[in-house]
């Protein structure tokens, strides 16, 4: 028989262990880099750039329209990867904690 009250006591858990979980994405890092490394890109798992490195041969004003594109699709390349990163982190950190339930998806609760 399906106990409710257990089950409301995982659920608890899981809230718990899910705020944990989320507040520990601030130092899951993810990198991204474009222009064959001439732009690198550093996320967190909270999606907040936290490092950029250009490479000085880029650094002329009339690079200026390459040097932005290539910032915008290494920061974009690194935000995807913490994507898949803090998915992972919270996947892992409720591991086993909810149980199986036919045609009740609880993946919303993974971001």
């Amino acid at each position: 028989m399906f106990d409710m009250m257990k089950m409301m006591g995982k659920v608890k858990e899981v809230q718990a262990r899910m705020k944990e979980a989320q507040e520990s994405l601030v130092h899951v890092r993810a990198e991204g880099e474009s222009g064959a490394g001439l732009v690198k890109a550093t996320v967190n798992g909270k999606k907040q750039l936290v490092s950029l490195e250009i490479d000085p041969s880029l650094l002329k004003e009339t690079d200026k329209v390459i040097l932005q594109d290539l910032i915008i699709a290494a920061v974009n390349k690194a935000s995807d990867e913490a994507d898949v990163l803090a998915k992972e982190t919270l996947r892992k950190s409720t591991e086993g904690m909810l149980p199986n339930i036919p045609g009740m998806d609880l993946s919303g609760l993974m971001g």
